[in-house]
């Protein structure tokens, strides 16, 4: 087998694990038990865990081995206020024309959040700005899986933003991701406690 494909594949499903809730905050990741669950050799599962450190989705401790990494309050209102500072700096680089157009509203609402988000990023003349909000979207993934047993359901809040940006409403736009992340940051303290619960629900 190629050595390349299955520490892609290792690192893909390694992600998409972690994206999907499977690890809490805090879980220690142990390459052996994890090379297993992979039906790969621990080396390809252990470049795969220095990957995600490098993109912060997985740490490495003072006393040794990977962890997911723990989430607080202050942490969780800085990735807010992050994600609304660049998706507001993505706005104001769009061309005059711009109209993002995410592909479809499939996947869950984490999952269509993340498209919308990095549909707007790609609008902007700056290329940057969608590198570091895809960035974002994985390390916000879990986070938005639960919120809605905080604030109930987003539809109708996610569709709105998705019409406002199909539009090019840039000032609707801007205001409705300003209103959206304030009411996440002010709710931080209860997700991030949804957020270490042992339910997947």
């Amino acid at each position: 087998m190629n050595s390349g494909a299955t520490a892609e594949r290792v690192h893909e499903a390694l992600k998409a694990r972690i994206m999907s809730r499977e690890f809490r905050p805090g879980d220690r990741l142990d390459p052996a038990l994890l090379a297993a669950s992979l039906a790969s050799s621990v080396t390809p599962v252990r470049d795969a865990l220095h990957l995600l450190t490098g993109e912060e989705l997985v740490e490495t401790r003072v006393n040794g081995g990977f962890h997911v990494p723990g989430l607080d309050e202050p942490a969780l209102r800085d990735r807010y206020d992050w994600s609304a500072a660049l998706l507001g700096l993505a706005i104001r680089g769009w061309p005059r024309a711009a109209r993002p157009a995410p592909d479809g509203a499939n996947g869950d609402i984490a999952e269509r959040t993340g498209t919308l988000f990095l549909a707007i990023a790609r609008c902007s003349a700056n290329s940057e700005h969608a590198r570091a909000v895809a960035r974002l979207n994985a390390r916000l993934h879990a986070v938005r899986l639960v919120e809605s047993q905080v604030l109930g359901a987003s539809e109708d809040e996610l569709a709105e933003l998705g019409a406002a940006a199909g539009e090019g409403a840039r000032d609707r736009l801007r205001r409705g991701v300003t209103a959206y992340h304030s009411r996440r940051r002010r709710a931080a303290a209860a997700i991030v406690r949804a957020v270490y619960r042992t339910d997947q629900s």
